[in-house]
């Protein structure tokens, strides 16, 4: 019989080999139960928020702590520092809000991992702060301080005077860099307040220096020769005395570029074409006993002022003795006949506007003079009348004198023409209740309250104007009357309308203002006043039911409140500004009568803000015209 080998057996696993397996098991396990309730509440272990710990709270102890943590500090207004001046904002006006809920959200939720467990209890997890921004209420604030920040860059100009030109070099404006301010106040939220210094950028004038070397190298070439004029058989010399008085250079773009006035040039010529020239006249109207009458056209003779213009304007470059320039002499029919004139229905009145304000003798001078070249206007079927183009650049030649502004960020200035704004008021209501189609109406930036809110214009030379359009089919004669405390204009023409009423709508949009404090020695307080938008419906009236309504928006800026020395220390009272604004902080009761509309009496003359008990600044005028750009 065989012999069979046999093979050792497996050694048998031991109860005690057993028992460590399963002690090691129940270890882990008991280690993971243990994890689990270390763990806590809502909020995952190790979670930390800007240095607030919340890990194992629940979600509202979590929320709590947050709110009483970052969420007092969020509150608090930040001090914004830009160029010398000091401004108050806080987080909830400018629509900065710490969001403690949905911080906690983010960081809440289990991780069933043990080693995610683990980590979390050993060591910490830094879960960002939820910023809610409203982009909106945040432009809008910071929009509010830009206004008193930001200056234009002021282009190089050249004056001639007694047949010398004098080139005066630009200057660097300033803007606040909203985006970059936008991203501090949002960083810094949750920070312990600390100035913050806002960016400037520098907004460099648009026309170069070797740009404006080279006008001024024109301008002296333009006044070296005389012109020779030469219409048929006549000839007529222009002086160089003549061309310096028509030759003015305008900032357009990046050139100065030279302007010649074909009047000037005419008057110059007056009587030494060898009598050539007969003098015309366009038909008029003028008012008798309350009513249009036609005055009379008068066929002229003689060159044309546009044509002669041109004519020098292409010569002024050459440097010779002997410029000449011929222009044509003709019969100059009047552009608007006798027979036209009396076709154009101008027979009633469509409206009458008056508009007051404090006496001030640059005022009565400014809107004096753009009431003089208002005055008479006759605008024929599809004309568009031009604001800027009806008073002139306001300049001294042009009968303007230097008043008070409220230019770039409410603040007070002198400049040429201050005051024509109530001019451009005046005329836009009265061609608004005359039903006159808008074309472009600039309103102030901050709202000033002598004028009816969102029914008011300003200009600025060679930034923006005012245009309306006579839509009608019959023409339209605008005049104009002066008093030391009123300008009121009168539209003439043929109603197609019983009546037109303005319907203001209520304040919206409401953007608090924000404060200033300048401790400059110009500091002149005022109060704030409020950014809103207002609508205003302009509803046209035939038999007595509504046939047409239009609707014009206007959004204001919030002028901020100034207060002259430096902020108050904790617990210090603050000087407190003027009572009354600059811009005016009484809102008028609308007009709706567009024959007798009279805008409300002007806002009294603000008090400067003391600096301390020393003896106080002088008053300022009234605020007249406000940004976005001096008013003309």
């Amino acid at each position: 019989m065989a012999e069979h080998r046999r093979l050792p057996a497996l050694p048998a696993v031991g109860s005690r080999a057993r028992l460590i397996i399963g002690g090691i098991l129940a270890l882990l396990v008991i280690t993971y139960l243990v994890l689990i309730l270390m763990s806590g509440g809502d909020v995952r272990q190790g979670s930390v928020v800007r240095g607030v710990t919340i890990g194992g709270l629940s979600s509202a102890e979590a929320v709590a702590s947050l709110d009483a943590t970052l969420g007092k500090i969020s509150s608090k207004p930040f001090k914004l520092e830009a160029a010398g001046k000091e401004f108050v904002v806080k987080p909830k006006d400018a629509g900065l809000e710490f969001d403690a809920t949905a911080t906690v959200q983010n960081a809440s939720g289990r991780n069933w991992s043990p080693f995610a467990l683990a980590a979390d209890l050993l060591g910490q997890r830094e879960v960002e702060p939820v910023v809610v921004v409203d982009e909106v209420a945040l432009t809008s604030q910071l929009d509010g301080i830009a206004l008193a920040i930001d200056r234009p860059a002021i282009e190089p100009s050249i004056t001639i005077k007694k047949q010398e030109a004098t080139l005066k070099g630009g200057k660097n404006g300033r803007a606040l860099d909203v985006e970059a301010t936008s991203a501090l106040l949002i960083e810094d939220l949750l920070k312990a307040r600390e100035p913050i210094s806002a960016p400037i950028v520098k907004v460099p004038p648009l026309v170069s220096e070797e740009s404006a070397d080279e006008s001024m190298a024109l301008a002296k070439l333009a006044m070296a020769q005389p012109i020779i004029v030469k219409a048929g058989d006549s000839s007529a010399k222009l002086r160089p005395k003549a061309i310096s008085r028509a030759l003015t250079f305008t900032a357009v773009g990046d050139q100065l570029e030279p302007r010649i006035d074909g009047q000037v040039l005419q008057r110059a010529l007056d009587g030494k074409l060898e009598g050539a020239e007969v003098p015309g006249r366009d038909a008029s109207f003028e008012i008798v006993d309350g009513r249009p009458v036609v005055v009379p056209s008068v066929v002229g003779k003689g060159v044309s002022d546009v044509e002669l213009a041109t004519a020098v304007l292409d010569v002024i470059d050459e440097d010779s003795p002997e410029r000449s320039v011929a222009v044509s002499m003709a019969v100059r029919e009047p552009a608007v006949t006798t027979e036209q004139a009396r076709a154009l229905g101008i027979t009633e009145r469509l409206s009458t506007f008056t508009q007051k304000f404090p006496y001030a003798a640059y005022r009565v001078q400014n809107i004096g003079q753009a009431a003089r070249n208002v005055n008479g206007t006759l605008l024929l079927p599809g004309q568009t009348f031009s604001m800027n183009d009806a008073m002139k650049e306001r300049t001294e030649a042009n009968g303007y004198t230097v008043g008070f502004v409220v230019g770039a960020g409410g603040v007070f200035a002198e400049d040429l023409g201050g005051g024509v704004s109530a001019a451009t008021t005046t005329v836009w209501t009265g061609a608004f209740f005359a039903g006159m189609e808008r074309v472009a109406t600039q309103a102030h930036s901050i709202y000033i309250s002598r004028y009816q809110p969102g029914l008011e214009a300003t200009v600025a030379w060679g930034l923006f104007d005012m245009k309306f359009k006579n839509d009608m089919p019959t023409g339209v004669f605008i005049t104009t009357s002066m008093t030391n405390s009123s300008m009121t204009v009168t539209f003439w023409g043929t109603r197609i309308y019983d009546e037109i009423k303005a319907e203001f709508g209520p304040k919206q949009g409401i953007v608090p203002f924000t404060t200033i404090f300048d401790k400059s020695k110009t500091c002149l307080g005022q109060s704030g006043m409020d950014g809103f938008i207002i609508a205003v419906d302009r509803v046209f009236y035939k038999d007595g039911v509504e046939v047409k309504r239009e609707t014009i928006t206007t959004n204001y800026r919030a002028a901020p409140e100034v207060v002259c020395g430096k902020k108050p220390k904790p617990g210090e009272e603050p000087l407190a500004p003027s009572t009354d604004s600059p811009s005016g902080t009484n809102t008028p009761q609308p007009t709706t009568n567009p024959g007798t509309d009279t805008a409300p009496a002007a806002a009294a003359t603000p008090t400067p803000t003391p600096q301390s008990t020393k003896k106080p600044k002088p008053t300022p005028p009234p605020v007249e015209d406000a940004a976005p750009a001096p008013g003309r």
